[in-house]
C-alpha cells in the first residue's frame, strides 16, 4: 500500500500554523497607529497580564526569537567572565550555533543528562570552579523546561536545583520555548513552575504554542526571590534587559505586534472573555495528549523482533521519541515529515523525533500509525 505524502508533519512544532486567536489579535493590533518600542498599549496590556500571571514584580521584555530571548537572559545574568551550567543536549549549547558565546561572550558548562535532565548533584560539581580564575566563574544554571528530549523537571527536582545554584551564588534561568507544555504535563500554573519554583529569569516561549514570531524575556520580581543572591541577580537583570535587548538587536520598533501574540495566548485583561482556560493551556494540553496518542499507537506496533518500534524515552510533554529499522523510516518519511534523531540500537536501526502542535488531529495521528505499520510490513 502506497500513501502520497499528504499527512502534515512531524518534524516540529515549529511547522505549525498560527493559532487563528493569535492572528487576529496581531490583525487588531494592526488598526491604527502606535508609539514604537514598547511604548504602545498592547505592551502596557501585556506588562499587566504578565504580573498577574508569574507575580507582582515580574517584568516583561518582548523580543524576536527564543535565541535572542536565552542570548539576553544568560548575558543578563552574567559577569562578563561568567559560565553557565547546562545539560549537554540543551538547546543553547546543540542548536543556537553557539550564540550564548560568540554573541554573549559566556562559556557554557555541559554536563551529561538523563533524558534530558541533570541533577543537584550535576550542578554543585562546579562549585570548585568559582573561585579559580583559570577557569570560567560557573554563574547561571540554565534549564531547559521542557527539555529537548520530551521530558519534564518535576516541580520538587525544580526547587532542588534552584536550591543549590542559589546556595552556591550562582542565579537560575529557564529556557520556555516549551514551558506551556510543561505547565500543562504538570498540571500546574506557570507562576509555580517558574516564580515559586525559585526561577530567576525566563526565556518565554511563544511560536512553538500557536504563535507567529517573538517570544519574550521575563525577569521575575525581587520579592520573590527565594535568597538574597537570587534578588541581585533579579534586580541586575531587570536593569539590564532594555540595554541589552538593544544591544543584541531584539527590540522590535512595532513591539505592539510581538506583544499582541503574548497577550492572546496568556490571556488579555482587557478580553471579556479573559475567564476561560488561557489559550496557552488549550494549545500545550492538546498537543501533550496528541502525543500521548501517538505513542500508544507506536507501542502497539513493537513487536517481537528488530523489524518493529521502540519507543525510547518518557514522553512527559509533545515529542515521542522511537527507533524504527533504516528502511522502514525512509518509506514513512515519504508519508510525513521528520528528523532522524541518532543512531539506533544498531546500524540498521535509526532513531527519530516525532513532535505534535497545537493543531495536530487525531485522525493525523491514526493515520500516521497505520502508515508506520505499512512502512515496517
Amino acid at each position: 500500500m502506497t500513501h502520497p505524502r499528504t499527512l502534515p508533519p512531524f518534524a516540529s512544532d515549529n511547522y505549525a500554523p498560527v493559532h487563528p486567536d493569535v492572528l487576529a489579535a496581531v490583525a487588531a493590533a494592526n488598526d491604527e497607529y502606535a508609539v514604537a518600542y514598547g511604548d504602545d498599549p498592547w505592551t502596557a496590556r501585556l506588562d499587566a497580564r504578565v504580573r498577574e500571571v508569574f507575580g507582582a514584580g515580574a517584568l516583561a521584555f518582548p523580543v524576536l526569537n527564543g535565541t535572542g530571548a536565552n542570548v539576553v537572559s544568560l548575558t543578563a545574568l552574567s559577569p562578563r567572565w561568567g559560565g553557565v551550567v547546562v545539560s549537554d543536549v540543551a538547546h543553547v549549547n546543540t542548536d543556537e550555533n553557539g550564540a550564548p558565546e560568540r554573541v554573549g561572550g559566556l562559556k557554557l558548562l555541559a554536563c551529561p543528562s538523563v533524558d534530558g535532565r541533570i541533577t543537584p548533584d550535576d550542578v554543585a560539581r562546579w562549585a570548585g570552579q568559582r573561585d579559580d580564575v583559570h577557569r570560567a566563574h560557573p554563574a547561571v544554571l540554565s534549564l531547559t523546561q521542557s527539555t529537548e528530549l520530551g521530558t519534564v523537571y518535576p516541580l520538587d527536582d525544580l526547587r532542588a536545583l534552584t536550591h543549590v545554584a542559589h546556595d552556591l551564588g550562582m542565579a537560575v534561568h529557564v529556557d520556555g520555548s516549551r514551558l506551556a507544555n510543561a505547565a500543562a504535563s504538570l498540571g500546574c500554573s506557570l507562576r509555580a513552575l517558574t516564580t515559586d519554583a525559585g526561577i530567576d529569569v525566563v526565556s518565554l516561549g511563544a511560536a512553538k504554542n500557536g504563535g507567529m514570531l517573538g517570544e519574550a524575556v521575563l525577569v521575575l520580581g525581587p520579592d520573590d526571590a527565594p535568597a538574597a543572591a537570587s534578588a541581585r541577580a533579579r534586580e541586575a537583570a531587570a536593569a539590564a534587559v532594555p540595554f541589552l535587548r538593544k544591544a543584541t538587536m531584539q527590540l522590535a520598533s512595532k513591539t505592539r505586534f510581538v506583544s499582541a501574540q503574548l497577550l492572546a495566548l496568556l490571556g488579555d485583561p482587557d478580553d471579556a472573555a479573559g475567564d476561560e482556560e488561557p489559550l496557552w493551556h488549550r494549545n500545550a494540553a492538546h498537543a501533550n495528549a496528541m502525543a500521548a496518542r501517538l505513542r500508544a499507537g507506536l507501542e502497539a506496533l513493537a513487536g517481537s523482533d528488530d523489524e518493529g518500534v521502540r519507543v525510547t524515552r518518557p514522553t512527559e510533554a509533545n515529542a515521542v521519541f522511537a527507533t524504527l529499522p533504516r528502511p522502514a523510516a525512509d518509506r514513512l518519511r515519504a508519508v510525513a515529515r521528520f528528523y532522524d534523531w541518532a543512531d539506533g540500537e544498531t546500524p540498521d536501526r535509526v532513531e527519530v523525533r516525532l513532535m505534535c502542535a497545537w493543531d495536530t488531529a487525531p485522525g493525523t495521528v491514526d493515520a500516521f500509525v497505520a502508515a508506520a505499520a505499512d512502512a515496517l510490513a
